[in-house]
């Protein structure tokens, strides 16, 4: 389960950050996850000290620790020095969407609306040249500047046309986005408090997912002498792993119920007996605990270990059998 209380999101960044520790390889993706825990139980103080651990480094991704920095500094009083490292953001234009998208939030949610526009729009521009393919990420941006322009009600522009277009949840953008549904919340109607309530559901779908962008929502895959070995030194484990041809068609099964529940961002962690003896011990516990087996995978996960899923059907399948996904655990597409 995911944390949800803040003593939980405490223990949960606490033990990424002794992960990271163990991990120094890993230890940026680690650090970043361990942040946006203490933020979520509103320890800002301490994400800060671990945005500025990374920065004080070489990372591979500065820009968007600074933009979390940023927002983080805002939440807490920070507003000049959050400023600042905005404008240097914006200067250096990055060409990753995550970056300008947390800065131009940061900006909404303090109701620099324009200034907001202003970042969302200058990172449309610079990351989406005409003709080019939308990817999830810039998609993202377009829904932003939607967004935006919505509360400031602007009339739609081609960008917007983009977003409504790509929009793929059951309630349409210009709903979600529309300034004047604060007042349904006040509403004496049963069948408009209920309607507001369904949109509120889409919105915190959509952003379940921006959260789960940091690292995917990953199936531990066993390769075949790797869970031999697994299972003859904890036999315990026999009734997760019935047998490998069991064990890799519940990988398939499991990633394709979360796509079908709308999950995204899914990925694979293929696991080896003393990598899971070694993240065992570091957590105290028996490696024979079916338990600690999806904990496992997660710390895999936020190390950047994982795989995405599903691969091209050409590609070959995550199973390791040489085929072409679409002829082997692909065919059922």
């Amino acid at each position: 389960m995911r944390p949800d209380t803040p003593a939980e999101h405490i223990a949960e960044a606490e033990r990424l950050i002794r992960t990271a520790t163990r991990y120094p390889e890993d230890q940026e993706p680690l650090l970043l996850q361990a942040a946006a825990h203490l933020e979520l139980a509103d320890a800002r103080d301490r994400a800060s000290a671990l945005y500025d651990r990374l920065l004080s480094s070489t990372p591979a991704n500065p820009h968007l620790i600074k933009a979390l920095q940023a927002a983080n500094l805002w939440e807490y009083g920070h507003e000049a020095e959050a400023r600042a490292l905005i404008s240097g953001i914006r200067a250096a234009g990055p060409t990753d969407p995550a970056p300008w998208e947390v800065i131009a939030e940061a900006l909404e949610s303090h109701d620099e609306l324009e200034a907001s526009l202003d970042c969302f729009t200058e990172a449309a521009t610079l990351l989406i040249p005409e003709s080019a393919p939308l990817t999830q990420a810039t998609t993202a941006l377009l829904t932003g500047r939607h967004r935006v322009r919505r509360l400031l009600a602007l009339p739609h522009d081609d960008w917007d046309m983009v977003a409504d277009t790509r929009h793929i949840g059951p309630i349409p953008l210009d709903e979600l986005h529309d300034p004047k549904r604060i007042w349904a919340l006040g509403s004496n109607d049963p069948a408009e408090l209920r309607a507001e309530i369904a949109r509120l559901r889409a919105e915190l779908g959509d952003r379940r997912a921006a959260l789960s962008r940091p690292f995917p929502v990953a199936i531990l895959h066993w390769p075949q002498r790797e869970l031999a070995e697994l299972l003859t030194s904890y036999p315990t484990l026999a009734t997760e792993y019935p047998s490998h041809e069991t064990h890799l068609a519940g990988v398939e099964s499991s990633l394709r119920a979360l796509a079908a529940s709308g999950t995204t961002n899914l990925g694979i962690v293929t696991g080896s007996v003393p990598s899971y003896e070694a993240f065992a011990a570091s957590e105290k516990t028996s490696p024979a605990s079916p338990a600690l087996l999806p904990e496992y995978a997660t710390t895999l996960a936020a190390r950047g270990k994982a795989t995405p899923w599903p691969p091209t059907p050409t590609s070959p399948c995550w199973c390791t059998s040489t085929k072409p996904y679409a002829e082997c655990h692909g065919t059922a597409e």
